[in-house]
């Protein structure tokens, strides 16, 4: 099955142990916020510092594993055909814009858009973790300081994932005007299904 994202909207995709998922960018230049939670557990969420921690790298590509709170891993990166994404930042906000656009209107972000598409499967407000931001383009400089900078991706880019056990993954077409270099585009996304 495939989808499309609206601007500035979320989604939630049920995926069975060893279904793919892929994420597209179909215009280039635009953010995907995700969350995945444990099917049987909402309780069990995606955790960047364990990612970090047992990936043993900042750039997660290829190969890398997505691991849980509870050091169980998520998700496994099949193919990345983006030029880079982020796990450092939390999903933006309405806090998030008051902060950084206080001159632009208010909007509940990929937090807001996360957390409605989440509810329904047991995942609360104050349970939200760092997300996966899908081409997210932060760049790290002298000092630690952080740029966020217009992603990189280029019309079609993709990453595709495997499901590593039952999940929830929430995604969102990100709502923060830095993020996607001042416009906000679609998202797609497809699901093979591998059970029977």
């Amino acid at each position: 099955m495939s989808a499309r994202i609206a601007p500035r909207s979320g989604v939630a995709v049920q995926l069975a142990k060893g279904d793919i998922l892929t994420v597209i960018d179909p215009e280039g230049g635009q953010v995907s916020d995700m969350l995945a939670i444990a099917a049987e557990d909402p309780r069990e969420v995606l955790s960047n510092g364990r990612t970090f921690d047992y990936e043993e790298t900042l750039r997660l590509t290829t190969g890398a594993r997505l691991w849980s709170n509870r050091s169980r891993v998520m998700l496994t990166i099949l193919e990345d055909r983006a030029p880079q994404h982020d796990f450092l930042l939390t999903p933006c906000s309405v806090d998030t814009f008051r902060h950084f656009y206080p001159d632009k209107p208010l909007h509940r972000g990929c937090f807001g858009n996360l957390a409605e598409a989440l509810a329904p499967y047991g995942l609360e407000e104050d349970a939200i973790p760092t997300a996966f931001n899908i081409f997210m383009n932060v760049a790290v400089g002298e000092g630690g300081k952080i740029a966020v900078l217009p992603p990189g991706t280029e019309p079609g880019d993709f990453v595709r994932f495997r499901a590593e056990m039952d999940l929830v993954v929430g995604l969102t077409a990100c709502s923060a005007y830095a993020s996607n270099g001042g416009s906000f585009k679609p998202i797609d996304y497809s699901v093979e299904r591998q059970g029977g």
